[in-house]
């Protein structure tokens, strides 16, 4: 793996961290959109997050394996949607930093006509998505500043985009943690209530039930230091996210054991970060 493989689009080059406006971009805290970015050996972050991040993988090393397992289940997943399942539109919300295999270069490798539209509330995350978010001449590739806290604004922002009288595949990959549980459901239903039938959930999230203890450590650095705290969940709590859903094979699994591919990228054990695809029946 590349030390920094986040994709230079031919003659275009992303914005530069340091340049940001400090009135839009608040560079002494620590955000997770930048430490992942940091972990997956991207440079699209600050030192705070360097410092975070490294604080972090002390305690618990696993969570490079874990940052790059989710980004190998995204691909998959995004493969299977607009393959196997036909999906030509897709909602990501909490996109994060542009890495590879982002949601749209996959899809559109697989449809070139696929419409997908990325929201982040991150101003970094803005800058680099409009700046590296190119979509196909087929398809459509937009980007919605907004927070998943506000699931109407996403719905009514998405709709110049995508047709939600027609399928769409909604993936919320590493964001749910972000949200207590008191809030969650409510807006992850309130997404998929307004999706049609046929529409697919993909989601992907920490948990603590194979190096909990030091994953919790690890945890407790992160929401002390972090603009936003991340609560593990257990993997029957991320199910209950997709009641109601008719669940892909192979359910709600470890990400590396979710259709892994001979000879990809995947570490090949499990990781505390479950994931699932599921279908509104």
């Amino acid at each position: 793996m590349p030390d920094d493989f986040s994709p230079r689009p031919l003659g275009q080059e992303p914005p530069d961290p340091d340049q940001e406006s400090p009135n839009e971009i608040d560079t002494g805290v620590a955000h997770s959109a930048r430490i992942w970015n940091y972990w997956l050996g991207g440079k699209d972050n600050y030192a705070v997050d360097r410092e975070i991040g490294d604080q972090f993988r002390e305690v618990f090393p696993d969570i490079v394996d874990i940052s790059r397992s989710s980004r190998a289940f995204l691909a998959r997943a995004v493969q299977y949607l607009a393959g196997e399942a036909g999906i030509r539109q897709f909602l990501d919300i909490g996109t994060g930093l542009p890495t590879v295999d982002n949601t749209h270069e996959v899809a559109q490798r697989v449809a070139p006509d696929s419409r997908i539209v990325y929201v982040d509330n991150d101003p970094l995350v803005l800058a680099h998505a409009r700046a590296l978010l190119v979509s196909t001449p087929e398809g459509s590739t937009e980007y919605i500043d907004a927070d998943l806290r506000d699931p109407e604004k996403i719905l009514v922002a998405a709709q110049n985009t995508l047709d939600l009288t027609q399928p769409v595949a909604l993936m919320l990959m590493n964001i749910l943690g972000h949200i207590p549980d008191a809030e969650v459901r409510p807006i992850v239903s309130h997404l998929l209530d307004a999706l049609p039938l046929g529409s697919y959930l993909a989601i992907a999230d920490g948990t603590n039930v194979i190096r909990g203890k030091e994953f919790d450590e690890a945890i407790a650095i992160w929401n002390d230091a972090g603009s936003t705290p991340y609560f593990l969940r257990k993997p029957e709590q991320i199910s209950r996210f997709l009641d109601g859903l008719e669940l892909v094979e192979p359910g709600v699994v470890s990400c590396p054991l979710w259709r892994p591919e001979p000879g990809g990228l995947d570490i090949g054990h499990e990781v505390d970060e479950f994931c699932a695809v599921g279908r509104k029946p």
